[in-house]
């Protein structure tokens, strides 16, 4: 679905970004080379907070694509009869704006895209690079040949290819930046490994806590990789990395009194901590009129509930709340720091987050 109000309207949107800093003078001639409306079909649905809502006639389809939200483009997989779960979409331009100046691209580079989607992101990066220094891959059939077809209907050919981002393209060799558009519960060693000494790898990750975190990190001589989280991302994730929300919880709930109001807890910073200082320790939020609710579940059947002004049910074995506020008073000991001042180290031995210096990796509780 295309029409001539898009190539009026599409500018608008272009100059937003640029005026808010996310793109410099040559992404800004890039993205008004790639109308985002040549990548998104005519079923879309609009994220809602709760559940994702059919987009129905022309105008409402223009209004969506022509302004800085995500755009589903899949539900379930593709399977009819689901619970209604996005799992594709056309992401919000000012985040792939900010993803793609934190690439760091220069002129003659070879870059390695994670989750083709739609193929917008392959196609400003053709745009920018040109085609055969763009390869993409997408885990989903269906995903990737609609994704060839509005690529070549647009006029961009990258190197494509249909198969699983955590494992190695076969015969590519090593790029100089590589970019993930899907979430990312680790870093794959594997993928550090197609990226040469001094490149950029740039990727969203599923935080456990509420909140994603994209990093961008450098890949050092070693093959290790270190960089800084920088900012909230909300991406689908990987099909390999996808996990429920919430671990089952066991036991019957007990009641005890109301203490950390909840509502604090939702800091991109804290989630950045306390994910690492409670590995395995999941947490989900809703808004209320008072605050907030959360859940936090452990993989041994522990849990609890808590709600702005209520009591707290704790289940299953320990204390898991208490660890919970027991992190927030850490937290809060070292300054309550923003999400800016977090960073990672991937190595082959796994991922540590750190904060304010590399050397000070943040240790898991003993609880």
């Amino acid at each position: 679905m295309s029409t001539g109000q898009e190539v009026a309207t599409y500018p608008a949107l272009v100059q937003e970004l640029a005026d808010r800093g996310l793109i410099d003078g040559r992404w800004r001639r890039v993205f008004e080379a790639v109308p985002r409306s040549r990548f998104v079909p005519a079923d879309v649905w609009r994220q809602l907070s709760d559940r994702c809502e059919p987009v129905v006639g022309t105008d409402a389809w223009l209004a969506l694509v022509n302004s800085d939200e995500p755009v589903v483009t899949q539900l379930d997989d593709g399977v009819s009869g689901g619970p209604g779960v996005a799992t594709s979409s056309n992401s919000m331009p000012s985040m792939v704006a900010r993803m793609l100046t934190l690439l760091e691209v220069k002129d003659s580079q070879r870059l390695l895209e994670i989750g083709t989607g739609t193929g917008y992101v392959a196609a400003l990066l053709c745009e920018r690079l040109g085609d055969d220094l763009v390869h993409s891959v997408e885990l989903d059939p269906l995903v990737a040949r609609q994704a060839a077809d509005a690529l070549a209907q647009a006029g961009y050919r990258p190197h494509l290819r249909v198969g699983d981002g955590e494992q190695p393209w076969p015969g590519l060799g090593l790029v100089d930046r590589l970019i993930a558009t899907c979430a990312l519960r680790y870093v794959p060693y594997a993928l550090l490994r197609q990226v040469r000494p001094g490149g950029v790898v740039v990727a969203p990750l599923a935080r456990e806590f509420w909140s994603g975190a994209l990093v961008q990190l450098r890949v050092q001589g070693d093959g290790t990789a270190v960089g800084p989280f920088c900012g909230g991302a909300t991406y689908m994730p990987m099909g390999a990395h996808r996990v429920p929300d919430l671990h089952e919880v066991r036991g019957k709930g007990r009641s005890r009194a109301a203490g950390l109001d909840p509502a604090r807890l939702l800091d991109l910073g804290f989630a950045l901590y306390a994910g690492a200082r409670l590995p395995g320790v999941r947490l989900i939020h809703q808004s209320t009129a008072a605050g907030a609710r959360v859940w936090v579940t452990r993989e041994n059947g522990a849990g609890a509930m808590a709600a702005t002004g209520e009591e707290v049910w704790p289940y299953g074995p320990g204390f898991l709340w208490e660890e919970v506020e027991q992190v927030w008073w850490e937290y809060e000991a070292v300054g309550r720091p923003d999400a800016q001042q977090f960073g990672l180290t991937v190595t082959d031995r796994g991922q540590q987050v750190w904060l304010r210096d590399p050397a000070e990796a943040i240790r898991p509780s003993r609880a």
